[in-house]
């Protein structure tokens, strides 16, 4: 249902309030965001993945303000590790169904995975409380810190950069990025010749990542990575990823049948989105 709505949203002229409405019934009297939001974790309990997820929604609908974002940013507050960043997972998963590359531990660390989009929306929302100060500094020392990494955690530090507010620091970050995903083969440049670009350790059999994966607007830091055939190249390769029904595939390690169910809508409207946001056509 949440995925209907945000398909007419976004294609069909449809507003707010609908996907505003679907999004609530995930939401859980502590502030937090659970019931398999974010398909890899099952189960009713508030996690950060899920708060991830929920305010990516609510950004792309124009309503990532208000008390519904003071009672994230209070739940964030309860949750933080010691240095005040989020872990990816919470012990209050365990007992309910988890991907086997989200472990459950008593005393989880800090991520950048999950700290770095949280505070990038944020920001990008002028969102200020009290739990952003230190949630803010905890991303500038991760990334700035970065010297081997893997997509989906450069992904979550461009999410941060493209939204915090100092604007020189963020350029010159993500530069350094840039020049770290060219160098370490972290994006595949020629979707004719995949066997030259290796996969991430860890991930599935053919889990490449592509320029419009990190660059999914043309407005993002991660545009200056690549150059426009690079750019051209990637986004034919995602417009013939389309599947016969009309969706598009999901690329990581899929673990239970319905979570693949649930996450091929999602992934087709960020293809669509990433599609239209470069200007070609979507039908």
């Amino acid at each position: 249902m949440l995925e209907q709505r945000l398909f007419a949203y976004h294609f069909l002229n449809g507003g707010p309030d609908p996907v505003e409405t679907a999004l609530d019934a995930y939401r859980n009297t502590d502030g937090g965001y659970g019931h398999a939001l974010e398909p890899d974790l099952r189960g009713p309990v508030s996690q950060p993945l899920h708060i991830a997820h929920a305010l990516r929604i609510l950004d792309a609908v124009g309503r990532c303000g208000g008390q519904r974002v003071e009672r994230v940013c209070r739940y964030l507050t309860s949750v933080s590790t010691p240095d005040g960043a989020l872990p990816a997972v919470t012990p209050a998963q365990r007992g309910y169904p988890t991907a086997p590359f989200l472990p459950v531990v008593d005393a989880p660390p800090s991520e950048l995975l999950a700290t770095g989009p949280v505070v990038g929306l944020l920001h990008r929302n002028e969102v200020w409380h009290a739990w952003l100060f230190r949630a803010t500094d905890f991303c500038w020392q991760a990334v700035e810190s970065l010297q081997v990494s893997h997509p989906y955690e450069i992904r979550a530090a461009l999410t941060f950069l493209d939204s915090v507010p100092d604007r020189p620091r963020a350029q010159a970050t993500a530069d350094r990025l840039g020049r770290l995903v060219r160098e370490r083969r972290l994006a595949v440049l020629d979707p004719a010749d995949l066997a030259a670009f290796p996969v991430a350790p860890g991930y599935a059999p053919g889990e490449h990542h592509f320029p419009h994966d990190y660059a999914r607007t043309p407005d993002s830091l991660a545009r200056a990575w690549f150059t426009d055939d690079e750019m051209a190249r990637s986004l034919d390769h995602l417009a013939a990823e389309q599947q016969e029904d009309g969706g598009w595939p999901i690329r990581w390690r899929p673990w239970a049948p319905s979570t693949t169910l649930e996450a091929r809508p999602m992934v087709t409207i960020e293809a669509l989105r990433t599609l239209r946001a470069y200007g070609r056509g979507v039908g």
